[in-house]
């Protein structure tokens, strides 16, 4: 005789959860008819995903009662993911201004031009701190047991500290930092929850500093200015003037691709 399994009602008991009842013949085996039982049920119903079944049996009526109970989803399942960001910014100190917008000299005193270089004394360049561009962000994974191996968890290790040799979450070549992660075996679930975070900084093209034009710099490059003393021949005095601007590699690449949340 087949095993029939027919359901009776559904009923939904809040906004979080709802069952639905079944009547199972055809066995007299509570491991065949909760089988049976999971084989018919929805995986969802009215918005909510299914939680756990159960069999009791119907004495005297060679059946059994069964019941499939539905809950909201809870976040966290393998293989979803989760996002956040921050661009509330970074400090850095420049020793260069983007434009002298305004020169106020005291009567009879011709004053002199500085190139943009920003608090110049007799013997430095003092520069301020600023406020720049820093788009921080964090991906939460949650990962199949399988593939968080020994040798996956050296790859995270290995492109910490990197910046991404190619496109990145829309990010350009050398705009994306990788921080690290944080990561923790989720029993209940045989998976793991894997935490990567990044920080983006804008690359730059063009850029003139002082009379120094055409410099270009990656996001995670870092770029200073070097002196020189000068004379300023309106002024008639020794200044502080911008010679040359280098752009330096102080961070190594990494193909971000070996993360395998995507790019």
């Amino acid at each position: 005789m087949p095993v029939v399994v027919t359901e009776r009602y559904g009923r939904r008991l809040s906004d979080t959860a709802a069952e639905k009842a079944y009547l199972i013949r055809g066995t007299d085996d509570d491991g065949v008819a909760r089988s049976a039982l999971v084989a018919q049920v929805p995986g969802s119903h009215e918005g909510l995903v299914l939680d756990d079944v159960e069999v009791e049996e119907l004495e005297g009526l060679d059946a059994y009662l069964g019941t499939a109970r539905y809950v909201l989803a809870e976040f966290g399942q393998t293989g979803e993911s989760r996002f956040s960001f921050d661009t509330t910014g970074g400090t850095q100190h420049i020793t260069q201004s983007l434009q002298t917008v305004g020169t106020f000299p005291a009567p009879g005193v011709t004053p002199p031009n500085f190139g943009g270089a920003i608090g110049v004394t007799t013997d430095s360049v003092e520069g301020v701190d600023i406020t720049v561009p820093v788009y921080s962000f964090s991906e939460t994974h949650y990962l199949a047991d399988s593939f968080v191996t020994l040798a996956y968890r050296g790859v995270v290790f290995n492109l910490t500290g990197k910046v991404n040799s190619g496109g990145f979450k829309g990010l350009a070549a050398g705009e994306c930092l990788f921080l690290g992660a944080t990561g923790s075996r989720r029993e209940s679930e045989d998976d793991w929850e894997v935490t990567y975070r990044f920080a983006a900084s804008p690359n730059k093209v063009n850029l003139t500093i002082g009379d120094i034009p055409n410099v270009s710099k990656k996001g995670w490059e870092y770029l200073w200015v070097r002196y020189q003393d000068a004379v300023d021949g309106g002024a008639q005095m020794l200044i502080k003037k911008p010679v040359a601007a280098y752009v330096e590699k102080v961070y190594e690449t990494g193909n971000f691709a070996a993360l395998g949340i995507g790019t």
